[in-house]
């Protein structure tokens, strides 16, 4: 069985992965897998290419890159985020989200020679994680493979009323396709994620943590979201929350449906961005988001 093969639509040009080897992944929340394999002690035999915290071969490590048992791209890592098995972006320390986006950063820069590296991150069962330590994954694409991301000219008009930090800019575009979508984008233009700073990853582990603080308090649970960090020049983060399933409509069509006004989502960060109130949020909660989407 072939692990993967990219196929490429002749009549719409659009690309397909398949990858029938994916199916016999372990899955903690489907149950086929009741040991995590993600934990200290439970170290396979998986090609170890970076690490902090310890020497190869031991338990003792803060976060490991290893490479992906079923992959779907030549180059597919996995990034352990952390040795506890319940810890997460919604709960990680600053300093533990910045140490993160640096891993990031490196393990970009060591594979971009390779093709088009493209780093992502699935939280909650709803978001597609199937085994709940958390874990950002990493591949990288053929460069003859066309990826259909947005590009960070399609929010350019959308910049100019984002909320501004050091050095990056929230944006919530008004062409949003998921509710509450955020993209953190650098003031600085026309470099790529491998290029950013110290200063700004210092700068984007504050920002991403207060987003995701105020949308653990805004949904009022552990919420399920997506983030990605674009994979050519002119990068950016985006960060999505999957607190609605698409209809048969977005499915058939691809033209998405969005209930929620990117315009208000705005409102919301800036008024909660630097000092959150936890119980105007709560309220605001209850009267908006105790509706179906």
């Amino acid at each position: 069985m072939a692990e993967f093969t990219f196929i490429k639509n002749l009549l719409t040009k659009k690309w397909v992965i398949s990858a029938p080897r994916r199916a016999y992944r372990p899955s903690i929340m489907k149950g086929t897998e009741h040991v995590c394999p993600f934990c200290p002690f439970n170290e396979g035999k998986e090609e170890e290419y970076y690490r902090i915290g310890g020497v190869k071969g031991d338990s003792d490590w803060e976060v490991r890159v290893i490479s992906n048992k079923f992959p779907f791209a030549p180059q597919h890592e996995l990034v352990i985020n952390t040795r506890e098995h319940n810890n997460s972006f919604t709960t990680f320390s600053y300093e533990q989200i910045q140490r993160l986006f640096e891993v990031y950063r490196h393990r970009f820069n060591e594979n971009s020679h390779l093709g088009q590296v493209y780093i992502f991150h699935n939280h909650g069962q709803k978001a597609g994680e199937s085994i709940p330590h958390s874990h950002t994954q990493i591949v990288v694409i053929p460069d003859k493979v066309l990826l259909e991301v947005p590009r960070r000219e399609a929010i350019i008009n959308d910049e100019k009323d984002g909320l501004k930090t050091s050095h990056f800019t929230i944006v919530t575009p008004k062409s949003s396709v998921w509710s509450d979508e955020v993209w953190i984008v650098p003031q600085r233009k026309k470099m790529t994620f491998g290029e950013a700073t110290d200063d700004e990853l210092s700068d984007l582990a504050d920002t991403f943590l207060r987003v995701i603080r105020l949308y653990n308090l805004r949904y009022s649970s552990d919420f399920p979201f997506n983030f990605y960090i674009y994979p050519d020049g002119d990068w950016y983060i985006r960060i999505i929350p999957r607190v609605r399933v698409l209809g048969g409509f977005e499915v058939g069509t691809n033209v998405f449906v969005n209930t929620q006004d990117p315009t208000e989502t705005m409102i919301f960060l800036k008024e909660h961005f630097q000092t959150p109130d936890v119980e105007k949020i709560k309220k605001e909660h209850q009267a908006q988001y105790h509706k179906t989407v």
